[in-house]
């Protein structure tokens, strides 16, 4: 119950009234003469355009706690832009407000205040932030800011943020930066925009680790910004297929009588743009061209409703920028900046200082992947040079040959009493291949061949030849109680299937048939006696980055039940630009591991040496130890849950679970204890990793069709979806 004085204290603010807001059209004039958009206000109160629209037509009021914050803002610019003042004063006082004059000292900025941007150190050189001298100021125009509307980063060397979407309005180079900042960029040519993002943009990102590098800003090119640089809009069928122009393109031409050079990949979608750096100081400049198809809709857009095409630039700044400082400067597509990621928060490498000679020397991090290290024959993919000669070409290798550590994809029929429930609920499984990653111990050096019936050891990772055809889940008891075993997919094999014999399998898999409660006898074993934990920094960098922006759309880890589904539910209108940071940030994660065993895409002739196998981080035996870890885990809760409830499911798919259901919703079917809560060990709702969301409902008649149409059981388990918009599974 409220005290006395609570009630007395509430009472008194209702009698003095809410502070009052301008009228609607005093509002938009304010907004106006300040050049901010409706978009980028909508963004910095997160809320929708739609919503400032109707504040300012008067249509509707804004609610605590974006009222407190509006008001605050719409009485800072009030004071800047007095009603009294015509517009062109205006935009006077904007751009007089962002270069303090000479004493002055600039306000420091706040989290909770719109400030004016502070000016550069004294030793930087100028930079262009107000409008041309021949161009008159338009204070409606959104690319005239005088004032950053979030506050800059603490590392001045990178105070405009990691990266600039560069685009050109009414004949002006603009470079849209985070934080709805615009720089007005002097550069005529393309040479001259990498002089000008090195010398003055002050782009880029502080390094992840105290012994990584710095990243590299990154140049967004919109298609007005690439005609304007003389590179094509679209590339041709040649130069698609090479992926970059060719070499005696004019720009890069222009490029090399400049003394900059490209990377082996050359001028294509993501190109690197660098001369050699002088001791640790980087001259590199990265290009994202989405023209080019640099920005794939596969990782970073909505494939059933593509956003990129059509978006502002602004926008664009802010879902990258967004990108880049929750997860890194993207550096190619999200699975290679997956892979980066791990690279960046574990250097292989450090300067060491030699305590004789005082000489800084190279030396080696222990809890890194340092080197190239030999190849096992079985962890390989097909087309690899160490199989040349061993199988004919079309040999399909068998579990005795390779290790096939993949993700489920088994589906069973349905039993008469399954067909009687009206539903099949398909869960999602969040991010779950960044989860197995967590705390899962992995080889950092080369392998070590045992041989001679060596006994299993749980601690050393890598691949064991051992028969696991006896383990039989029948015979397993959970909790005291037995299971249905032919009712669940086996664990040990990606279509659900028992072995029959021997096979290699990745130190989780063996490990779980042991904790199931059977005896393992391997033939032979390659393992790591090097170890680490070497992904737990990468996934707790990714699971922040996704609660986070996840929270943006709504959905926060304290939600739980018929609150969290509800909340999913409203996420997919709520912020369109951070919906789509929400796929990146998944593609990432599960593109970062398959990169661990990137294979050849036809760059060389099959069972010759392709780029990625000179990677420190082309690790097969990693990526098959995060995948067995993922397949266990989520094998793991469904015995549980079938011993808890007797609930089995009917179809898996890689992390999406079907079950049959007597409602809609996985709350119909989830089991829970007494007292409501999620039965210890099973599946449980919420935006974690490892936890799961409603994936989509479907009738058991809609899947007895799809069986009959395709004239047998097929997996269906990526086939339920209750929203197209919802995506599909990881």
């Amino acid at each position: 119950m409220p005290t006395e004085e609570e009630l007395f204290a509430a009472v008194d603010t209702l009698l003095a009234g809410e502070p009052a807001l301008p009228g609607p059209a005093e509002r938009s004039r304010l907004r106006e003469a300040a050049g901010v958009t409706q978009a980028r206000l909508a963004q910095v109160l997160q809320t929708t355009t739609q919503t400032v629209k109707n504040w300012e037509a008067g249509r509707s009021e804004p609610r605590p706690p974006r009222r407190q914050a509006y008001q605050r803002l719409l009485e800072g610019w009030a004071q800047q832009f007095p009603a009294d003042a015509a517009p062109a004063d205006a935009a006077s006082t904007a751009t007089a407000s962002a270069a303090p004059a000479p004493g002055d000292t600039a306000p420091a900025p706040t989290a909770e205040t719109p400030s004016a941007h502070p000016a550069p150190a004294p030793e930087a050189p100028p930079r262009s932030r107000t409008p041309h001298p021949e161009k008159a100021p338009r204070p409606r125009k959104a690319h005239r800011p005088a004032h950053r509307l979030t506050p800059p980063p603490a590392d001045q060397r990178f105070e405009n943020g990691p990266l600039a979407v560069i685009d050109v309005e009414d004949g002006h180079v603009l470079a849209y930066c985070v934080g709805g900042l615009v720089l007005d960029v002097p550069a005529k040519s393309l040479p001259a925009l990498v002089d000008w993002t090195l010398t003055e943009a002050r782009l880029g990102q502080p390094r992840l680790h105290r012994y990584g590098r710095d990243g590299d800003p990154l140049l967004v090119l919109t298609a007005a910004a690439l005609e304007r640089y003389g590179l094509p809009t679209a590339l041709s069928d040649e130069e698609r297929r090479a992926g970059r122009l060719p070499d005696g393109h004019k720009a890069v031409r222009q490029l090399t009588r400049a003394d900059w050079k490209l990377t082996r990949r050359g001028l294509g979608p993501w190109a690197r743009i660098y001369r050699p750096a002088e001791g640790a100081k980087r001259h590199c400049v990265q290009l994202c061209i989405p023209a080019w198809n640099a920005l794939d809709a596969r990782e970073w857009d909505d494939r059933n409703a593509p956003r990129l095409p059509s978006m502002h630039p602004a926008d664009l700044a802010r879902y990258l920028g967004a990108y880049a400082e929750r997860v890194m400067t993207p550096r190619g597509t999200a699975a290679v900046t997956g892979l980066e990621l791990m690279t960046a928060l574990h250097p292989p490498t450090r300067a060491e200082k030699d305590p004789v000679t005082g000489a800084f020397t190279r030396a080696l991090n222990e809890d890194a992947l340092t080197a190239v290290h030999d190849v096992v024959e079985c962890e390989v993919p097909d087309e690899h040079p160490l199989l040349k000669g061993r199988f004919a070409r079309h040999h399909l290798r068998t579990p005795a040959e390779m290790l096939m550590e993949e993700p489920y994809d088994w589906c069973r029929p349905l039993t008469d009493d399954e067909c009687m429930r009206q539903y099949l609920v398909a869960i999602d499984v969040n991010m779950s291949f960044a989860a197995a990653a967590n705390g899962l111990t992995v080889g950092l050096n080369g392998p070590t061949h045992l041989t001679g019936d060596p006994p299993f050891d749980p601690s050393l990772p890598g691949s064991w030849l051992v028969d696991l055809s006896h383990v039989d889940l029948s015979r397993v008891r959970v909790d005291g109680r037995p299971v249905d075993g032919g009712r669940l997919p086996s664990p040990f094999t990606p279509k659900g299937e028992r072995p029959t014999g021997p096979a290699w399998y990745a130190t989780p898999t063996v490990a779980y048939a042991v904790e199931l409660g059977f005896e393992v006898a391997p033939v032979e074993a390659y393992v790591r006696t090097r170890t680490g934990r070497y992904l737990d920094a990468w996934y707790k960098r990714l699971r922040d980055a996704y609660v986070t922006t996840m929270a943006d759309l709504g959905v926060t880890t304290g939600l739980g039940g018929a609150e969290f589904l509800d909340a999913m539910a409203r996420s997919r209108q709520s912020d369109p630009v951070m919906a789509l940071l929400v796929g990146a940030i998944k593609a990432t994660a599960k593109g970062g591991i398959g990169k661990l065993r990137q294979r050849n895409r036809g760059q060389v002739p099959y069972h010759e040496p392709w780029p990625a196998l000179e990677r420190e981080t082309w690790r097969p035996d990693i990526r098959a130890a995060v995948l067995a870890n993922q397949r266990i885990g989520l094998h793991r809760k469904l015995m549980k849950t079938a011993a808890a409830a007797d609930l089995y499911p009917v179809a898996v798919g890689t992390d999406a679970v079907v079950y049959p259901s007597p409602g809609p919703t996985p709350l119909d079917v989830l089991p829970r204890t007494p007292e409501g809560k999620p039965v210890p060990g099973t599946f449980r709702l919420g935006v974690s990793p490892g936890m799961v969301k409603h994936q989509g409902t479907r009738t058991v008649l809609w899947a007895e069709e799809q069986f009959e149409e395709q004239g047998g059981v097929f997996n269906i388990a990526n086939h339920i979806k209750t929203d197209p918009a919802a995506g599909e599974g990881e």
